[in-house]
């Protein structure tokens, strides 16, 4: 009986050492489908005895083709017990063309005497879908990208940033206070200065653009950078906002914090610049009507948010008149 019990000991002590020896590979993707543009982790696990010493190799820009790397690897560990120890590689990737992808073994290795030792996880895949579009005829054409997640600022990346608008904002007040003493030792009459409303600028820029057809020779991203900057620039001279240098989200949610309503007219300005982007970032190729679609929707933009009341010449005072003190 006690040679029973001493064999049954040594049998889990056994086990025990073999598991301790394990070691596991997994690789995977948090969803197996995702849209165009939208952006995923893709997560490297390792278990292994906590006192093995093994490689895993980082991968670089891509997982696979057309699957990019936008951050990583954040690697990450952490003690299981039973002289165990996770070790996890964490990746943010996207992809910007629609397909079926997989991606295949990741391995951790080891060097022993008798060379190097590989252990592989399974293959890994991941489905990249087409945004749906209504048809052309609707309200809305075009539906919005997905919005790209959020990647937590650091304090390396925010610093340098404050320091260039710091620098920036110092070298403005200097420009501002030579321009203020200039005019000041200037002397003779200035000429009334003309302001060009921001619609008369966005209709003949619209009208330059279809005198050119760019979409109809072929030119289907040209049409649409154009078409799209000169939105962005109305929308600039209109409300003062910078939309030349932010994406679609940040200037539909800056003309939404300005007040703007989220009726017809901004609903045609979401489809143009959404539009633009899928053009122009996702290769989607549209249709002869979207195309005409696109521009009616920006020239119906333009007319339904011209102001009221225009501003008229603004004249500036001689700067040789001295008003005498009373």
């Amino acid at each position: 009986m006690k040679r029973i019990i001493i064999i049954t000991i040594l049998f889990f002590q056994y086990l025990f050492i073999a598991r301790a020896q394990e070691i596991q590979v997994k690789a995977g993707f948090d969803s197996a489908r995702i849209y165009i543009g939208d952006q995923i982790k893709f997560t490297v696990t390792v278990e292994k005895p906590q006192n093995l010493s093994l490689s895993l190799p980082a991968f670089k820009d891509t997982l696979t083709k057309n699957i990019e790397i936008l951050k990583g690897p954040v690697p990450d560990s952490a003690i299981l017990g039973n002289g165990r120890v996770r070790i996890r590689h964490e990746y943010l990737v996207t992809s910007f063309d629609t397909g079926f992808y997989q991606v295949s073994p990741v391995y951790a290795e080891i060097r022993t005497e008798s060379g190097i030792k590989r252990y592989y996880s399974d293959y890994s895949w991941l489905e990249v879908m087409r945004v749906k579009i209504s048809p052309p005829d609707t309200a809305s054409a075009i539906f919005d990208i997905i919005d790209p997640g959020k990647v937590p600022l650091t304090a390396s990346e925010i610093i340098p940033w404050i320091l260039i608008m710091l620098a920036i904002a110092g070298a403005l007040w200097l420009i501002f206070r030579l321009i203020k003493r200039f005019k000041k030792e200037k002397h003779g009459e200035l000429k009334p200065v003309i302001t060009e409303p921001a619609h008369v600028i966005a209709f003949r820029e619209l009208e330059k653009l279809r005198d050119e057809k760019l979409w109809q020779r072929g030119e289907v991203k040209p049409y649409y950078s154009r078409l799209t900057e000169i939105i962005r620039q109305y929308i600039m001279n209109r409300y003062s906002v910078p939309a030349l240098e932010m994406t679609t989200i940040e200037t539909l949610n800056a003309l939404l914090n300005n007040g703007i309503k989220e009726d017809e007219s901004y609903r045609k300005l979401r489809t143009i610049l959404t539009g633009g982007d899928l053009v122009k970032f996702a290769k989607y190729q549209p249709e002869p009507s979207e195309n005409e679609l696109h521009f009616e929707y920006a020239w119906d933009y333009v007319k339904s948010t011209i102001p009221a009341i225009q501003p008229e010449v603004v004249e500036t005072k001689p700067a040789d008149v001295k008003e005498e003190a009373i």
